[in-house]
């Protein structure tokens, strides 16, 4: 801490120092890591990368915040911080930007086009008809744009005063990312810890993808109830009731409860459904349940999960009538034999899943087999978090990771994990509890990480799924699409006895749970993974509990049967002044850049740091400008402190309330310091705050005389407590507020104030100085107030103050009589013993 003589401007501003530190830390590279002789002496974070879909809003930098927070911190404690940085630029939301900011849609039929260069922005939707383009050159338009936004995100982070290791980038879908990516899949592949199935499977109509059960939300949706007979022997009618009447092609069975006294005897005997006329079995499975509708439900496949349970554990036949579109197909369902049933079927052919149950109502209502109306109802509807359809379950082939197999090894990694907050590991355990699937990992869309498979072609030119044809890992990163496997020719691509590439692509958390290994050289530099991994931080939202931090503990435990990282610190949300969530999706984000311009990048963070790990917290500007008047101060308090001479040599802290002021601050490195190892950086914040005002407020203002005064030591000891105190509270705003910390303390230093060393307690044991300077605030706030209630000027002189109050209060107060009455103005000072409490009396002197 190589002190200098101070070189304060005349009149410190706040405005431009982002761009003129940002530019020196850079150009100083003092937030490169740099590899330590022992792991012990790092700190590594395992960043989020965010999506480039556009631009960043303020929630990004509210988290992003609080991580920087703790990076500088262990920082200044002596950790050599590795602090990469992510962006993840693969999946659906970059294809949807792409596909609307160029007004272009992917048709994977067409042949590449080299050079095809990029249209222009779409400024008004509909203004020009949709470009179609191949798969390849879509994926470079999603690269042009991707490499755009990342430049402008790396901007505002740098801007924000992130210390992030701008060495130290990745992308999802680089080169680097897709090596790991397709490196461990192979790896689990072989292990068998991933596997392809034909199965159901939720699927996004709109997007043409399949979901994983991660990615799904309940909505609530309007509809109806329909009360449907099915005929039974001897013209019995068995009535149902269902949402979904045009999934009667669909039905495979009817199902009740095997204790339902109602329907015991239908168990083994079929019935026939109406209109379609085929005959569907009556069976009992523990999970109908008798005091819903009827007690009685058809099963078809597939309408929901309960259907898909009761498929596999009954070994039902499948009846498919929904395509991958949404619509109904056009072959009718194996079953579906008779004209009559064939000719309904043909009048839905093409339907969207609405239009089609209101045409078999019709049919319904004509063959007499709807009882009564339908009820309205409102009932929870799956969907995918990102789409606006309800989802469909179909049949298809898709990749998956195992991950029921390990729910009980997954729950102790969940008790080893530190949490901060530590109740947000109930919500980790309960979705590794409620797991009822293996870990859907294919996509089918364009932009993503591609699977390193082929498949051989048989005769007549159909896949051969059981022999699949694995990419060597020294060949990676491969795609199939364009790349061609070991003996083949380019030729033999889609010919009968070729091959053809896998289509899909990973999921992009299939990516993002790897990113510590991706950011932590695994299998690329082994040096570095000893030293980083497993890594000291997670940080993230806390809604992504159940996709990245599981998916992440997933992987590291399939691949290094260990933690990815010590601890988890989550992050809640922005709210709106609805207290809504701020989201793109709902429109109502504030993008930062004109904060960071008004308020400056130390109030937007100030005002970030106010929000307690976990806890959703309001947008509030109001909190930001609060925070650019604290930088501000600090500024000017630092301006102030060290227009005094410098201490002379030898000189010592000696006078009673310089002495009670470090001695309280030494309190507040030490419940600062305790609150950011426990990663409650507002707690932190809160006490260093407090006690800058009252520095700020009252401690300067009592010794403000002395420090003035050329009268030897005492003088000396204000001067002395006033840089001991500056040094101390700069470097504990310094993770906080960066920018006017910097600017501050490079008055007088030569190094960075974020390369020092985090103070530590002068004194030994409690601080004990907090009575004493409590009584000196009481004792000049009564002197103010006085003089405020008279509306007196506030240098306007005090004729007395009469303090009445214990022998020992009276002692203190006598201590710093001298600062107090300089301070306040005051011609005397009257003691007088008192049981009744501490009081002050100001007596002001004549106007």
């Amino acid at each position: 801490m190589a002190e200098t003589r101070p070189n304060v401007p005349e009149r410190p501003q706040l405005d431009g120092l982002d761009a003129r530190w940002a530019d020196r830390w850079e150009e100083s590279g003092i937030y490169r890591f740099q590899a330590p002789g022992t792991r012990a002496e790092v700190f590594s974070v395992d960043t989020p990368p965010p999506t480039v879909s556009g631009s960043l809003h303020v929630g990004h930098v509210f988290s992003y915040t609080h991580t920087d927070i703790i990076a500088r911190y262990q920082r200044m404690r002596g950790k050599h911080v590795f602090y990469p940085m992510g962006w993840d630029d693969n999946g659906l939301p970059t294809e949807r930007r792409v596909q609307n900011f160029f007004g272009v849609r992917c048709d994977p039929s067409l042949p590449y086009t080299p050079g095809l260069p990029a249209p222009d922005p779409v400024m008004k939707k509909g203004e020009r008809p949709v470009l179609d383009v191949s798969r390849r050159n879509f994926v470079e338009l999603c690269e042009q744009l991707t490499a755009q936004d990342e430049k402008a995100f790396e901007e505002l982070w740098r801007r924000l005063g992130l210390s992030v290791d701008w060495s130290r980038t990745y992308t999802t879908i680089g080169r680097h990312a897709q090596q790991v990516s397709q490196r461990a899949f192979l790896r689990l592949l072989a292990s068998g810890g991933a596997y392809q199935a034909e199965a159901p499977t939720l699927w996004d109509v709109g997007f043409r993808t399949a979901v994983a059960q991660a990615e799904l939300e309940d909505r609530e949706v309007a509809g109806a109830r329909h009360r449907v007979a099915f005929h039974g022997p001897d013209d019995q009618r068995v009535v149902i009731e269902t949402t979904r009447p045009e999934l009667l092609p669909a039905c495979v069975a009817l199902i009740a409860h095997p204790d339902d006294e109602r329907y015991q005897p239908l168990f083994g005997t079929t019935v026939t459904s109406p209109v379609f006329g085929v005959d569907v079995p009556v069976l009992a499975h523990p999970a109908a349940q008798p005091e819903r509708g009827t007690g009685i439900v058809m099963c078809c496949t597939f309408g929901d999960l309960t259907d898909v349970q009761w498929w596999r554990e009954l070994r039902l036949p499948t009846r498919t009538v929904i395509g991958r579109d949404g619509r109904i197909l056009p072959d009718p369902p194996t079953g579906l034999d008779g004209p009559d049933g064939r000719k309904a079927h043909a009048e839905l052919v093409g339907a969207t899943a609405h239009t089609a149950r209101e045409r078999v109502v019709t049919m319904l209502r004509e063959s007499g087999d709807l009882q009564g109306e339908p009820c309205k109802t409102v009932r929870p509807v799956k969907f995918y978090e990102k789409g606006d359809k309800p989802l469909e379950i179909v049949s298809s082939r898709q990749w998956f990771i195992r991950s029921l197999p390990h729910q009980d090894v997954l729950l102790r990694r969940g008790e080893e994990l530190q949490w901060h907050p530590a109740y947000m590991k109930g919500r980790y355990d309960d979705w590794v509890r409620g797991l009822n699937s293996d870990w859907l990992i294919s996509r089918q869309r364009f932009f993503g990480v591609p699977f390193p498979v082929w498949y051989p072609l048989d005769d007549g030119g159909q896949p051969r799924y059981d022999v699949p044809i694995l990419a060597s890992e020294d060949a990676l990163p491969v795609d199939p699409s364009s790349d061609v496997p070991p003996g083949y020719t380019e030729s033999q691509r889609g010919a009968p006895g070729g091959f053809i590439g896998d289509p899909d692509v990973m999921d992009t958390w299939a990516t993002s749970s790897l990113t510590p290994q991706i950011a932590c050289g695994w299998e690329a530099d082994t040096e570095l993974y000893t030293q980083v991994y497993p890594m000291d931080l997670r940080p993230q939202g806390h809604d992504i509990i159940r996709t990245w931090l599981f998916a992440t503990v997933l992987r590291a435990e399939l691949d290094a049967h260990t933690l990815p990282w010590r601890h988890a610190a989550l992050s809640g949300w922005i709210l709106d002044p609805d207290r809504k969530k701020m989201s793109k999706s709902k429109g109502n984000v504030v993008t930062p850049m004109g904060l960071l311009e008004q308020f400056s990048p130390d109030g937007v963070r100030y005002w970030a740091a106010s929000g307690r790990p976990g806890t959703d917290t309001a947008f509030d500007q109001g909190q930001m400008k609060v925070g650019r008047r604290l930088a501000t101060k600090l500024l000017n308090a630092g301006k102030f402190v060290l227009s005094f001479p410098e201490p002379e040599a030898g000189a010592m802290v000696t006078e009673p309330l310089d002495r009670a002021m470090l001695a309280a601050l030494d309190d507040v490195i030490r419940q600062a310091t305790q609150a950011l190892a426990d990663f409650e950086y507002t707690t932190a914040l809160e006490r260093v705050e407090r006690f800058f005002w009252f520095f700020c407020d009252d401690y300067l203002e009592l010794i403000k005389r002395r420090a003035y005064d050329e009268d030897g030591g005492a003088t000396q000891s204000a001067r002395l407590a006033l840089r001991q105190a500056l040094s101390t509270l700069l470097r504990l705003f310094a993770p906080f507020m960066p920018y006017c910390t910097e600017e501050a303390w490079s008055w007088w230093h030569t190094d960075s104030v974020h390369t020092s060393d985090w103070p530590r307690p002068a004194g030994e044991g409690a601080g004990g100085g907090d009575a004493l300077i409590s009584l000196a605030g009481k004792a000049i706030g009564a002197v103010r107030k006085a003089k405020s209630d008279a509306k007196r000027p506030m240098r306007s002189p005090v004729a007395e103050l009469r303090v009445h109050g214990s022998a020992d209060e009276l002692d203190e107060v006598s201590a710093i009589s001298a600062d107090l009455m300089a301070a306040g103005n005051i011609g005397g000072l009257n003691l007088e013993l008192a049981e009744d409490g501490l009081r002050f009396e100001a007596v002001l002197a004549e106007a």
